[in-house]
Parts: C-alpha cells; structure tokens; sequence
C-alpha cells in the first residue's frame, strides 16, 4: 500500500466539510476542547499559519478569536472546502509540509497544527521552517497520535521502531485507506525540541460533553491516550 495522504484527503474532502462540526467525538468533544484551551480566548493582532488546515474548522475558529490566518494542506480539495468554510476571511494555499514553507523568516506569531503531523516521515525539516518563519519566541501548538494508542491498537511488536501503519477509515458510507507513521513519544519530544522549548504536554481526557454525548466510549478514552498535544516556544536564537 502507498502513503499519499493527498490522495486519501481529496477523497474525504467533501464529507469533512458537509461534516465538520459532528465528523467524530474524539475531535469535538476530545481534540479541540484540549486544543482551545492551550489558546488566549483572543487573538487579536496575531499572525497564525493553520498547518494542516483540512477542511478549515480551525482555520475558521482562529479567524473568529481575532487572528490574521494564514492556512496550508497538502489536498487541494481541502483547500478549496477550507476557502469555502471562511469565505474569503483567510489566505490559504495548497502546500506539502515536506517542502519548505513559501513564507519569509519571522512571518507568524503562531503555529497551529492539528492531527497532521503524524503523516509526515521526517519532522526535522518541518520543525525547522517551523522555526524559521515563526517570530522570536513564537507559539507552535499542535496535536498527533498518541503513540501508546497506536502501538495498541495496531498490535506494534516494538514500541521504540518508528513504523508506517495503514487503517481503513469508514465515514458516511464509504471505505477510505489512510496511512501515517508511529513514533514512540521520546522521538515527538527530542525532535521537537531541536527548535523548541516545550512548556506543556497534554494527554487530554474526556471533557463532560464527550460524557454526554458519547457515553459508550467514555470510559474508554479516560483509562486509554488517544491524541497528544504539544505547546512549544520557538528558541530565539534557532538555526
């Protein structure tokens, strides 16, 4: 099987637009309540690149709390419903995070990433255009797999082994393959602090709307790390 998470997000574009406020709890009620609240309440003022950007909830979000957004993603549909999603409101270009980033050195005051990072092989590169075009002592804010639920549910024979792993994903009807890549959590954290002082790691529980809304599995994401979240400050001297 390949890895071409550009050709997996095309062809879920359309559902995660029509879908984007009900697509899952564990981004509704889990992932973004834990995400938000690693935020100020308002960003007037703040330059923000949404890296990763999908079909625009974040991008979307960020532009209600007073930021100027710019947004990037590797699907070009994604793009197009996250322009959509925005109206206008934000800049957003198709761009792989592989490649490095088509903006000038200290352009951003934040970073946000969320659930993208894990389909990406070699974080080094990212981190450091990351770094590059962040200002002095920018924010960079994002989530990945937790890599305990991934060696679990995936049935990993060494935690330690970085491995692409490949799952079948069915919404609205239809079978998608989506493939990313596992890192054990010393890996996340070395290499994010190449370019980065890490001020807080998060493995979110469930929030009382998950509890309500998804009772079934609420037990389940207390007892077991799903996502995990990283708020990290660019080091200001950073190559």
């Amino acid at each position: 099987m390949t890895h071409s998470p550009k050709d997996a997000f095309d062809k879920l574009a359309r559902i995660y637009e029509q879908q984007v406020e009900q697509d899952s709890p564990y981004n509704t009620d889990y992932e973004r309540p834990a995400m938000l609240s690693m935020l100020p309440d308002k960003l007037e003022g703040l330059a923000i690149l949404d890296a990763g950007c999908s079909a625009g909830w974040y991008t979307k979000t960020l532009l209600e709390k007073g930021a100027a957004v710019t947004a990037i993603d590797i699907s070009p549909e994604m793009v197009k419903a996250a322009a959509r999603r925005t109206g206008g409101a934000a800049r957003i270009i198709c761009h792989d995070l592989n490649q490095p980033l088509p903006f000038e050195a200290h352009s951003f005051d934040m970073i946000v990433s969320s659930l993208t990072l894990h389909y990406c092989k070699d974080w080094f590169p990212i981190f450091k255009e990351f770094s590059r075009v962040l200002k002095p002592k920018g924010l960079l804010l994002f989530s990945t797999h937790h890599p305990f639920m991934d060696f679990k549910l995936f049935n990993c024979e060494n935690y330690f082994e970085e491995v692409l792993l490949h799952d079948t994903w069915k919404k609205a009807g239809t079978s998608f393959e989506v493939s990313f890549y596992r890192k054990p959590l010393e890996k996340i954290v070395t290499e994010t602090s190449r370019f980065f002082v890490i001020d807080e790691l998060s493995e979110p529980r469930g929030t009382e709307s998950f509890k309500e809304n998804y009772p079934e599995n609420y037990e389940y994401i207390m007892t077991n790390p799903h996502f995990l979240i990283i708020k990290a400050t660019s080091r200001k001297f950073a190559d």
